[in-house]
Parts: structure tokens; C-alpha cells; sequence
């Protein structure tokens, strides 16, 4: 009987031990993460209270969500909060432009991150017929900063 019960608690552990292994890598994907206004608003508090060196990533990651927000939005049809949203995103990009510096912290994610938020406007732009000079605007902001902070990493 305490062999079956060791058997039993053992099995238990190695389980638990496989499950916490694998959450982390399916949970890494960028749009895995539950975006919604508040986690918009405690990002936006965060940059705000981050060091310039850390601020481009945290500007990326602030485009990245506000535009997964706002194709959700869109798909709901709220036309008009996408579209604040997606002005929003515009004037990040441009930040992200502004906060390209040598001693970036995390450039190379950022990049990444800005990679993949072109890729999912690139795909609205041709899935929608809504907004479509406003989506291609976005796509052209996000596409330059990500364009800025690849030729950043190479110059590392």
C-alpha cells in the first residue's frame, strides 16, 4: 500500500512538472496574451514610468496590443474605438522612432514584435474593407519603425 501511494504521489510530480514545463512555450506566442483596455492602460502607466532604454520595447509591445485591440474591435464593429486605436498606434510608432537609441534595452524583441504587428495589420488591411487608408497609415508607421530599429540591431 505505501508503494502504491508513493507510485501515485511520483506520477503526481512528474505531471505537474510537465505541465509547468510546457505552459511557458505555449504561452509565448504574442497573441496568446488576453488584451483589453486595462492591460492597454497599465502598459501605457508602465512606459511612462520605464527608463528611456527600456522604453522602445515598451512602446512595441504598447503598438502590438492596442493593435490586436483594435482588430478585435473591428470584428466586433466598433468601427469607431479601431479607429482611435489605430490613430493611437500611429503616434507610438512615431515614439518608437523617437526612443531608438544605442544603449536600447530588448531592441532586437521590439523588433520582432514590430515584425509581427505588421503582419497582422497587413492582414486586416486585406481582409477588410473597413478603414482601409487608415490601416494602410498604420501599416506604413509601424513598418518604418520596425524597419528603424532592425537597421538599429545591425548596427550593434
Amino acid at each position: 500500500m505505501k508503494s502504491g501511494f508513493m507510485k501515485s504521489r511520483v506520477s503526481l510530480a512528474v505531471i505537474v512538472l510537465l505541465a509547468l514545463s510546457v505552459l511557458p512555450a505555449a504561452a509565448s506566442n504574442f497573441d496568446d496574451k488576453v488584451i483589453d483596455q486595462d492591460s492597454i492602460d497599465a502598459l501605457q502607466a508602465k512606459v511612462l514610468l520605464a527608463q528611456p532604454r527600456e522604453q522602445c520595447f515598451l512602446y512595441a509591445e504598447l503598438v502590438h496590443e492596442m493593435t490586436e485591440y483594435s482588430l478585435r474591435q473591428y470584428a466586433k464593429g466598433d468601427g469607431d474605438k479601431a479607429s482611435v486605436l489605430l490613430k493611437q498606434v500611429q503616434e507610438l510608432a512615431h515614439k518608437i522612432h523617437l526612443s531608438l537609441a544605442d544603449d536600447n534595452k530588448r531592441l532586437k524583441n521590439a523588433q520582432i514584435l514590430l515584425r509581427h504587428t505588421a503582419f497582422r495589420l497587413n492582414e486586416m488591411l486585406h481582409n477588410s474593407l473597413e478603414d482601409q487608408p487608415l490601416l494602410a497609415d498604420t501599416l506604413a508607421q509601424v513598418n518604418k519603425a520596425q524597419d528603424e530599429a532592425m537597421l538599429q540591431v545591425f548596427r550593434k
